[in-house]
């Protein structure tokens, strides 16, 4: 695989690659027959934000035209979509960040956000934290967009993640109490490129379903995912921490699921050293498709497929009310 897709190579596996307005409204068209179970669109998109655009620091110019590429790309798809501003202080200084929402109705007009913060830190090229996960969302989005699903679906790509769940927190805590109440679950997705093992986590108890769900489907379709071991009892099985974008929704009492690659089992068994081989790679100047895919050849590509096969699955075919093998 070679270090950098071009756009000519994007051009003339997927279709027209149509730029409008300059680099602030570029749109890809996929031809129609590409095969989504190999994760080749979501890669293509990793590749775009982590190369075409590169660093998407949250306030910075780069996080904007990452923000009008993934809006380009859910009005693309035809899902009604809007940019949700907000604004911050950090050290003294106002930062302005956006959450890209876009909406497709399903049978039901209950809805389950599905969401992946956009921006990365100021190192690398967040492909790994998180392209991969904004990329698995806008191919199962594209997926998705003629099937009946049995709840209605909020795609959310939030912005300055990295500054502390601004967008998350922002978009939670202006939901309304009816809204809350209409949401059956949150499922986030962070940094799922090139940790050792796949997992998904959810709340715990009765309302785990998300992962429960997840688990079933993954052993129904022999997916390599799993979820929390449970080595920690600071994180207890099937059970995660708070730090990721599903934080803010547990927060005000809505299920959450939560798909990540990394290794609960070296080091602090908290599931935030990603490999045996590197240790972490997010944060970090090895964020990058040369390094792991120089590393681990076919993890990028195994991951992406895997994680798109199995959300897709899981949006059409959830079913709160029941978890049954």
């Amino acid at each position: 695989m070679p270090k950098k897709i071009t756009l000519s190579f994007i051009a003339l596996l997927f279709g027209l690659l149509t730029i409008v307005g300059g680099a602030t409204a570029q749109t890809v068209t996929y031809h129609p027959s590409l095969a989504h179970k190999n994760g080749a669109m979501a890669y293509e998109h990793m590749n775009f934000l982590a190369y075409e655009i590169g660093q998407r620091v949250a306030g910075s110019e780069n996080e904007r035209l990452a923000e009008n590429y993934i809006k380009g790309q859910f009005e693309r798809i035809g899902l009604d979509t809007t940019v949700q501003n907000f604004s911050y202080t950090r050290r003294g200084t106002t930062i302005t960040s956006s959450n890209v929402v876009a909406y497709k109705p399903g049978k039901s007009s209950k809805q389950i956000i599905v969401g992946a913060h956009y921006d990365s830190v100021s190192v690398g090229r967040g492909v790994d934290d998180n392209a991969s996960g904004v990329g698995i969302l806008l191919e199962v989005a594209e997926v998705l967009k003629k099937i009946n699903t049995p709840y209605s679906i909020v795609y959310i790509a939030f912005g300055a993640e990295e500054s502390g769940l601004r967008g998350s927190n922002h978009y939670a805590n202006n939901m309304s109490d009816e809204e809350i109440e209409n949401t059956i679950g949150m499922i986030n997705m962070d940094s799922l490129a090139v940790g050792d093992k796949m997992f998904v986590y959810g709340s715990a108890g009765e309302e785990g379903f998300i992962r429960d769900q997840a688990l079933q489907i993954a052993k129904k379709k022999k997916l390599n995912v799993e979820t929390n071991p449970g080595l920690n009892p600071d994180y207890p099985a099937g059970t995660t921490g708070d730090w990721s974008d599903h934080a803010p929704f547990k927060a005000k009492g809505i299920p959450y699921g939560y798909l990540e690659a990394t290794n609960w089992e070296i080091g602090d068994l908290d599931g935030y050293t990603q490999t045996v081989k590197h240790g972490g790679v997010w944060h970090t100047n090895n964020d990058t498709i040369e390094f792991i895919e120089k590393e681990f050849p076919g993890r990028i590509q195994e991951h992406l497929s895997t994680f798109s096969t199995l959300l897709t699955d899981l949006l059409k075919f959830m079913d709160k009310t029941s978890t049954a093998k």
